[in-house]
């Protein structure tokens, strides 16, 4: 990733400030569209049950990580009912690596034994039922309902609210749940599964926290940020 902004045509200084919020959007889906027309989790699980478990450990950690300790855990924790009569334990050892373990380990048990005694193990594809269970917050409750049942939901973890800030996708959205009211109103419902995960993935490998690669993103004319960036290198 290049550190500094490298200097970029003139045409590009301007476009992005004389757009609509309708043609900021248009510009941005139809790039992502030719550019990543596959745009897929990076956790990796085999079922709901498995998914479900990976995405709340997955707060405020690093898929990469999540991969590493989820085998052993999925072998030792296959169904729902057998994580639900574990103890903190013989869970928390599987997942020690992972930020807040303590906290996500109860969470983990605690979702375990509502799947089990409420939802005979089957994880409820609706985000009224999901965010019941312990560990479930709007986000990952999102990231289910489009992943695992390819319904509307837009999950809003930091990448995605920042990406989208800085795009000028959002406009003073103060909590990811403000985010997510802006893009859905924008987004049309058949492409909010995939646009999850094109500003995630853009913005955990193109439009990071430190030092964005604005200079090689096709985004830039769209771009209020990096509009912002070019015009003051």
């Amino acid at each position: 990733m290049a550190d500094k902004v490298q200097k970029i045509p003139l045409q590009h200084l301007n476009s992005s400030s004389d757009m609509t919020q309708k043609e900021r959007y248009t510009f941005v889906i139809d790039w992502f569209s030719k550019n990543m027309p596959v745009a897929e989790t990076e956790l990796q699980y085999e079922n709901p049950y498995q998914l479900l478990v990976a995405v709340i450990l997955s707060a405020q950690c690093t898929d990469k990580r999540i991969n590493m300790v989820t085998p052993a855990l999925f072998a030792a924790f296959p169904e729902p009912a057998k994580l639900a009569t574990a103890s903190f334990e013989d869970v928390e050892p599987y997942i020690r690596s992972v930020t807040f373990a303590n906290n996500k380990t109860r969470h983990l048990i605690g979702m375990a034994r509502m799947l089990h005694e409420q939802y005979q193990d089957m994880v409820p594809d609706n985000i009224e039922e999901l965010v019941k269970l312990p560990g479930v917050g709007r986000k990952t409750a999102n990231v289910i309902i489009s992943v695992v049942f390819n319904k509307p939901g837009m999950a809003v973890d930091t990448h995605v609210f920042r990406v989208s800030a800085r795009i000028g996708l959002t406009r003073n959205a103060k909590n990811p749940f403000q985010a997510e009211t802006q893009l859905t109103s924008h987004i049309p419902a058949r492409l909010l599964p995939i646009a999850h995960h094109w500003l995630i993935l853009h913005g955990r490998y193109c439009c990071t926290a430190r030092n964005p690669n604005c200079t090689k993103c096709g985004l830039i004319d769209a771009c209020k940020f990096g509009q912002q960036s070019l015009k003051s290198a």
